[in-house]
């Protein structure tokens, strides 16, 4: 019997988005583990590297699950519509989802799982709390399995993100609240300041103490925003308010999100205008289809450098 060769090269494995990857490449989920011991492990839950597509407000969906401490949306459910279904950046002990003794039923963004789909993930978690017969949290402790995603269960058009300064929202369908006060507050004293623009998508400021930050998940393609980004940071024309300083991105759930560094005391309302003649000069960057500049090229090389991927 012939030996297999030592030196055959392996072949590339598909992910869910249709793309490949090679087993000893590092796993696009983020984990720092080569591909073919994490998502690339047969039997393991496919890896979906942009979860959130084609649902309303990607972008502030994806900000909730990676950057947003306390933020709600509300979601009408297929088959539900009569139920109050609460989509949340993090519930109590970062659980999947609750269905509550007011008869809503809330789902979490932020939890402690990971399985390669969040999308699928919450959609399992919501549809266990809406079937469930009494209240309690709905845990996660293996992959859900084949099953309908978010895109496949929610009928809102629009989702209308509403930010908080705490977690009130915890306790506000329950009537007894005895007991609570202690560890609502020492959830409220974890949470950073945080304000999502109203005059731009997907846009949040937060004060994190001794600085303040912009943080801005975009849609656009990444080799098209680099780009663009590059044209604009040429001219200093991705200076936001005088003092602030655009340090980089995030790769959240297949989308950029930039970020700059604010003078302490900026404030959420100082960056309306701003940033709202910042996306105007950002679409124009990006329709631009003239070659990049020497200098251009340069600066997409640093952009592209200082990235950082948020699993």
């Amino acid at each position: 019997m012939a030996k297999k060769s030592r030196n055959r090269p392996e072949e590339p494995l598909p992910l869910y988005d249709g793309k490949v990857v090679g087993p000893r490449e590092p796993c696009p989920c983020g984990s720092g583990k080569r591909y073919k011991v994490c998502h690339g492990v047969p039997g393991a839950t496919t890896f979906v590297k942009r979860p959130f597509a084609g649902l309303p407000q990607e972008c502030d969906l994806v900000a909730m699950r990676e950057l947003v401490p306390s933020a709600t949306a509300p979601l009408t459910i297929k088959g539900h519509e009569d139920r109050t279904v609460l989509l949340a950046s993090l519930l109590p002990l970062a659980a999947p989802a609750m269905a509550r003794d007011s008869g809503q039923v809330w789902a979490g963004l932020q939890v402690q799982h990971s399985f390669g789909d969040p999308s699928r993930e919450v959609a399992a978690a919501l549809l266990l709390a809406l079937q469930a017969e009494e209240s309690g949290i709905v845990g996660m402790l293996e992959a859900p399995g084949p099953g309908p995603r978010l895109q496949d269960i929610v009928v809102n058009e629009t989702i209308d993100v509403t930010v908080h300064d705490g977690f009130e929202f915890w306790i506000g369908d329950v009537e007894d609240r005895t007991g609570l006060e202690d560890a609502l507050q020492q959830a409220n004293e974890a949470a950073t300041p945080t304000a999502r623009l109203t005059g731009v998508e997907a846009a949040y400021w937060t004060n994190v103490g001794s600085k303040e930050h912009l943080r801005w998940v975009m849609p656009e393609p990444e080799d098209e925003l680099l780009t663009a980004l590059a044209r604009l940071h040429v001219t200093r024309a991705d200076v936001i308010v005088p003092g602030a300083r655009f340090v980089g991105m995030f790769r959240a759930l297949g989308l950029l999100a930039p970020v700059w560094d604010l003078p302490v005391g900026t404030g959420a309302e100082a960056l309306e205008e701003p940033a709202a003649a910042f996306k105007v000069a950002l679409d124009a960057a990006l329709a631009d289809g003239s070659d990049l500049t020497p200098e251009e090229r340069s600066a997409r090389a640093g952009l592209a450098n200082r990235q950082v991927t948020i699993r």
